[in-house]
């Protein structure tokens, strides 16, 4: 019979068959060989019984290829990628991604199990996740890794079974999620947090104070509300950087000077707040009081140059002066316009008689309806510089009121009182035509960009003023740009949509202002789309400071160029500022390294000195 195989020029006929059959004979047991012939992947099976044996040919060939695409997938694959036995839990495999991300040699890995990347307090866990796995699996839940350096990773991870050099296993691919949590925490913390001081936040602040009158349970909570004297002297003085930064000063003395379960807040502007909430006597409410006072008093050294401000401050406690975090807040404030009335530095508890907060807004409505009348508002306007063409691409409008004895008021401070008499949709639309009409006189490649407020989405007559005064002004709807924030959305969300769906069809941008700084501005995302998003400028001011700020700032840049939405970074003071920007993708650019607002008549020379200097660049 041997003779007759090996006669002839067949496959059967070489050496190495005769040698593999005659091994099975003299084996008794079956054997198996894999040979390459004519381009083809074979494999032999052969089984010896007595004096008959039985040879099984199986073309291997494109077993053999997808072993061998699934070998290459996984060794150059980017993403961290692994096998483990599925009984031993031994690494049978690792990727060249694995070795680099985790630390490990591969020599090391490979004599490891599984549970040695696992923290010690997660072994119970994912030993019960190993349980319930089937054919394939995702992550039901964000899983800790240890690397070689034992720094923790956050990790996903997504499973299949496969045979890996003929014994069970599973292949895993790891998806590394730890800076995104890490961005995803920044942007909860931000959520309830003032973006310059990183003290608790208005809404964080009201949370906490409706917590504390639903746990006192009759007993007194206290509310000091705190107004910085003297402050807007040295912002007007000195300048908004130079202000932020005692702020920032005063918020490190409140943090830490309010402890335990009571809580300081900055509520906007230098406004802050102080619950206390342990069942607090008005002695103990009035000590306190005292005690910030003359903490918040002492200089400031702001790079060698001393400053002084000083505080004053308002009391309310509960029940007896409001069982709701809004009345408590009310009366407090009441209370600080009193103090603020006797000279400042001094504090006041709120007395039911109490009535100078009600004539200093009885006179701010006065004064602001003759305002009206007598035409005292005016328009500034700062550039939006393309970082691309190094040109002015728009200004935006903002809004000054120029008061006959008092100067220049800040909008911070009229602005509420004109929402609260129905005046600022009358100033919305004053603000609205009269930027178009001054905008109809620039080069038709500069937009203009107005803000909106959210009275004037209630108007319900929005989407006509618009039309209105594009007609009237000439402008083209491209040219105009209006500003949101994310305030619209939290009440009357779908009307509010429908209306800027609405602008968006006539052919006008909508922007999102001041993105970052609320607890939900990813989300809008979502809900709207949006033609360019505005970096709020607490995050570019600290840039080179906080990395937590860069990460923000470029994930934001980010988000823009993947969704083809217009980043504009705001309060842009540095050329290192602006040059970080440019590498990170953003669009545009605002602020004082540019141009402050300026009034319309030096909108001309403005545009013209930027023009001069592109050509000089070019």
């Amino acid at each position: 019979m041997w003779r007759r195989i090996g006669k002839g020029n067949t496959l059967l006929a070489s050496p190495e068959i005769m040698d593999f059959l005659l091994k099975a004979v003299a084996g008794g047991r079956g054997e198996q060989l894999e040979i390459e012939s004519e381009g083809r992947h074979l494999r032999l099976s052969a089984t010896a019984f007595a004096d008959v044996v039985s040879l099984t040919i199986s073309d291997v060939t494109a077993l053999k290829r997808r072993d061998a695409s699934f070998r290459l997938l996984f060794d150059s694959n980017p993403v961290p990628m692994w096998v483990f036995d599925a009984q031993t839990k031994e690494f049978l495999g690792v990727n060249d991604a694995a070795v680099q991300h985790y630390g490990y040699s591969r020599a090391t890995f490979l004599r490891m199990k599984l549970h040695e990347i696992w923290p010690e307090d997660e072994w119970d866990s994912h030993a019960e996740a190993l349980e319930r796995v089937g054919e394939a699996y995702h992550s039901s839940r964000n899983w800790r890794h240890l690397r070689a350096d034992g720094s923790e990773i956050e990790v996903l991870t997504f499973g299949r079974r496969v045979a890996f050099d003929d014994r069970d296993g599973y292949l895993v691919a790891v998806v590394d999620i730890t800076e995104r949590r890490k961005a995803e925490a920044r942007i909860a913390h931000m959520a309830h947090h003032d973006g310059l001081t990183d003290l608790p936040n208005r809404e964080y602040f009201q949370e906490r104070l409706k917590q504390a009158l639903e746990q006192a349970a009759g007993r007194r909570v206290g509310v000091l509300y705190i107004d910085l004297d003297l402050f807007k002297n040295i912002n007007d003085s000195f300048g908004h950087p130079v202000g932020d930064r005692l702020l920032k000063d005063v918020a490190e003395r409140l943090t830490l000077a309010v402890r335990g379960g009571n809580l300081a807040a900055r509520l906007g502007g230098d406004e802050f707040a102080v619950i206390l909430a342990a069942d607090v006597s008005p002695n103990e409410a009035s000590a306190c009081a005292g005690l910030l006072i003359d903490m918040l008093k002492a200089p400031y050294d702001l790079d060698g140059q001393e400053m002084v401000i000083g505080a004053s401050i308002g009391i309310a406690l509960s029940p007896g002066d409001g069982a709701t975090p809004e009345e408590l807040m009310r009366n407090a404030d009441m209370a600080l316009y009193r103090a603020k009335s006797d000279g400042g530095g001094v504090h006041h508890f709120f007395e039911r008689e109490m009535d100078l907060q009600a004539q200093k807004r009885r006179d701010m409505e006065l004064d602001l309806r003759r305002a009206f009348a007598n035409g005292e508002f005016e328009l500034h306007y700062q550039p939006l510089v393309s970082i691309a063409s190094d040109r002015i691409s728009g200004f935006e409008s903002l809004l000054r009121w120029r008061h006959p004895d008092k100067g220049m008021i800040s909008p911070a401070e009229f602005i509420p009182v004109a929402e609260d008499i129905g005046l600022i949709t009358q100033l919305g639309e004053w603000v609205l035509r009269e930027a178009c009409a001054e905008a109809v006189k620039w080069p038709a490649d500069v937009k203009v960009a107005v803000n909106l407020s959210p009275a004037q989405f209630r108007s319900r007559n929005l989407v006509q003023i618009v039309i209105s005064a594009l007609a009237q002004s000439g402008l083209s709807p491209r040219r105009l740009e209006l500003e949101i924030t994310e305030s619209i959305f939290l009440a009357e969300t779908d009307a509010n949509l429908a209306i800027l769906h609405q602008l968006r069809e006539l052919g006008v941008s909508i922007s999102m202002d001041d993105f970052g700084t609320g607890y939900s501005s990813l989300s809008y995302l979502r809900s709207f789309p949006f033609d360019k998003i505005k970096i709020d400028r607490s995050f570019v001011k600290d840039l080179a400071q906080r990395p937590d700020c860069s990460a923000i700032v470029r994930a934001i840049s980010g988000l823009g160029r993947s969704l083809n939405i217009t980043t504009t970074a705001e309060g842009v003071e540095t050329e290192d500022q602006l040059d970080w920007l440019r590498a990170e993708g953003c669009n545009e650019v605002q602020g004082f390294l540019f141009s402050a607002a300026r009034p319309a008549a030096e909108i001309a020379k403005l545009l013209a000195d930027f023009g001069q200097r592109a050509s000089r660049a070019a």
